[in-house]
C-alpha cells in the first residue's frame, strides 16, 4: 500500500506540477510600471547593462529598466510582453520591450522609455492619459526576443585597451535565452579562460590571448525548464580588434 501511495504521489506531481512549471513562463504576472524622461523618447545610453547606444534604439527604442528582473545583470536583454489594465485606454497586445537597464520605481517592475510606455495605449489620446497618470497597473510575461535577420553581434566594449584588457558585450541574443558565462580560448595550450561579468552584460579579461579570439558562451534557457548549453564562436574577434568595434556573426540562438 505504501509503495502504491508513493507512486500515486509521484504520478500526481508529474501530471499536475510539471505542466504548471512548463506553462508558468507564459502566465502573466501583475505589477506596476512607469517611465523615465528622455529628450528623444529612446533608451538610456548609460544604462546599467552596459549596452551603450545599442541599448537606446534596439527594438525600435522599445526598451525598459527593471528592478528585481535585472537579476545582477543576467536579465539584461530579456524580452517581455507588457500590457496595462485600463480597458478604455490600454492596448490588448501592449508592448514587447527589451531590458537594457536597472531602475527602481514606485513599487514598479518596469520603468519604460517613452516609446515603450506610449505603446501600452490604444490611441494617441489614451497615451496622453497614461503619461499623465505616471504609474499604471500592468501584467507581464517573458517572451522570445526576435531580431529579424540578425545573428549575434560581439561588441568590444569602449573601455577595452588593446592588447592588455578586453571587455565584451554580446548583442541580439534571440529567443528566451540568457548568457550566463563567457570564455576565451588560449590557443597555445588549448585551454578555455573564463571571463568575468563586470556588470550587466559586460564581460572582461585581463591580458587576453594574441591573435583572433575564439569564444564560447553558456546559454541558459529563460524557460521554466532551465536548460543549459554551450555554444562556440571560432575566431569571431579579429587579432587587431578595436575598442568600440562590433563584429557580427551568423549565429542564431533560436
Amino acid at each position: 500500500m505504501e509503495f502504491f501511495l508513493k507512486h500515486i504521489t509521484w504520478f500526481l506531481c508529474i501530471t499536475v506540477l510539471l505542466p504548471a512549471l512548463c506553462t508558468s513562463q507564459y502566465t502573466y504576472v501583475s505589477s506596476r510600471a512607469t517611465y523615465y524622461g528622455s529628450p528623444d523618447c529612446y533608451g538610456n545610453p548609460t544604462g546599467a547593462c552596459g549596452y551603450g547606444e545599442y541599448g537606446t534604439k534596439v527594438n525600435d527604442g522599445q526598451v525598459s529598466a527593471v528592478s528585481r528582473l535585472y537579476r545582477n545583470g543576467t536579465g539584461c536583454g530579456a524580452c517581455y510582453q507588457v500590457r496595462c489594465k485600463i480597458p478604455q485606454h490600454c492596448s490588448s497586445d501592449g508592448v514587447t520591450t527589451v531590458v537594457t537597464d536597472h531602475g527602481e520605481g514606485d513599487r514598479t517592475d518596469f520603468i519604460f522609455s517613452p516609446r515603450s510606455y506610449a505603446k501600452l495605449a490604444n490611441s494617441p489620446a489614451s497615451s496622453e492619459v497614461l503619461f499623465a497618470s505616471g504609474v499604471v497597473e500592468i501584467e507581464y510575461r517573458r517572451v522570445a526576443c526576435r531580431f529579424s535577420g540578425r545573428g549575434l553581434v560581439f561588441k568590444v566594449h569602449e573601455g577595452s585597451k588593446y592588447p592588455f584588457y578586453f571587455a565584451l558585450v554580446i548583442q541580439y541574443v534571440s529567443g528566451i535565452n540568457e548568457i550566463t558565462a563567457v570564455e576565451v580560448l588560449q590557443e597555445d595550450n588549448q585551454q578555455w579562460r573564463p571571463m568575468r561579468r563586470v556588470y550587466g552584460a559586460v564581460w572582461d579579461l585581463q591580458n587576453p590571448p594574441t591573435g583572433p579570439l575564439s569564444l564560447r558562451f553558456q546559454i541558459a534557457s529563460g524557460r521554466a525548464t532551465a536548460e543549459v548549453d554551450w555554444m562556440q564562436a571560432t575566431k569571431v574577434i579579429p587579432a587587431d580588434w578595436e575598442a568600440g568595434a562590433a563584429y557580427p556573426s551568423d549565429i542564431q540562438l533560436d
